[in-house]
């Protein structure tokens, strides 16, 4: 009997599956609840290894701080996990399921959210309004049930459901008192507080923070902190990358550290903090 063809997308298809089931990541031994496992990340740009075959995984209810010293591999990492980078290869399984090569809109839609180092809000629109636009499967987004006026009820019914959701968002951040300004006319920490306020409208599971501490003054730095170990304590995972040691060192549960595109090491703070791997790679060999 002769063997049956088997086309091309196929075979490619299967090697691909036989690939991955030879990936052996660093994250195996993680629990199996862990919500987010890295494994043997590989994301170049022309002739540049920007990650090179990282593996890490993040706890639940954890947070983790993700550092290295400039050019590491750490926002590229965050974009291929998030799908703003489609990896060369390796895989990313969020909550069980591989999210690899989704695109952004579906990675958020499964709960896996992210902030920006440089705070995104549409500037003309009011603090309320930037909150208003965040959650998911409004209706009013369909035109016809925003216009139609059977169906316009059920619109404004889950408007007003969504606002009361909006103003405990807002009090919780404590930025209430500036729900009427318009976005752009915030300062610097008063934009980080609105952009996790507004991931959070979206009823993440888990939260990337790119640098949320980047530019805020000590005060609201206080407050961001704050707010995010209230949200720790509800059952929120974060994976945070921070420049600032003290505040990884002094709030993270885990550290990983990059270097080069891979990962370095892995550990509770105070093993970080003492490994000469680590020491070097921020300080250079010489030290």
């Amino acid at each position: 009997m002769s063997e049956p063809d088997i086309s091309a997308e196929e075979t490619d298809g299967r090697a691909a599956a036989t690939d991955e089931a030879n990936v052996e990541p660093e994250s195996a031994g993680a629990p199996a609840d862990t919500p987010l496992r890295v494994a043997n990340l590989r994301k170049t740009f022309g002739g540049i290894v920007a990650v090179d075959d990282a593996s890490f995984a993040v706890e639940a209810g954890s947070l983790t701080g993700l550092i290295g010293p400039n050019g590491a591999g750490k926002s590229t990492t965050f974009n291929c996990i998030t799908g703003a980078h489609k990896p060369d290869s390796g895989r990313v399984e969020f909550q069980g399921e591989r999210i690899t090569g989704l695109r952004p809109d579906q990675i958020a839609n499964r709960g896996l959210v992210r902030t920006f180092q440089i705070a995104r809000s549409l500037e003309e629109m009011t603090v309320l309004e930037n909150l208003m636009l965040a959650p998911k499967g409004q209706i009013g987004e369909t035109l016809w049930r925003s216009v139609v006026p059977g169906a316009r009820g059920k619109v404004v019914a889950q408007e007003e459901e969504l606002r009361e959701r909006v103003w405990e968002t807002l009090e919780f951040f404590e930025i209430d008192h500036l729900a009427g300004q318009t976005a752009g006319s915030l300062s610097g920490g008063q934009r980080k507080l609105l952009e996790m306020a507004r991931a959070m409208m979206t009823e993440p599971d888990m939260l990337l923070l790119d640098e949320p501490l980047a530019g805020v003054n000590p005060t609201l730095e206080h407050k961001l902190l704050a707010r995010i170990h209230d949200l720790q304590d509800e059952g929120y995972t974060f994976l945070l990358v921070e420049h600032d040691m003290d505040v990884i060192m002094q709030h993270c549960e885990r550290v990983i550290v990059m270097h080069q595109g891979s990962v370095l090491a892995e550990g509770e703070p105070s093993v970080i903090r003492n490994d000469e791997r680590v020491i070097e790679a921020y300080l250079g060999e010489d030290v």
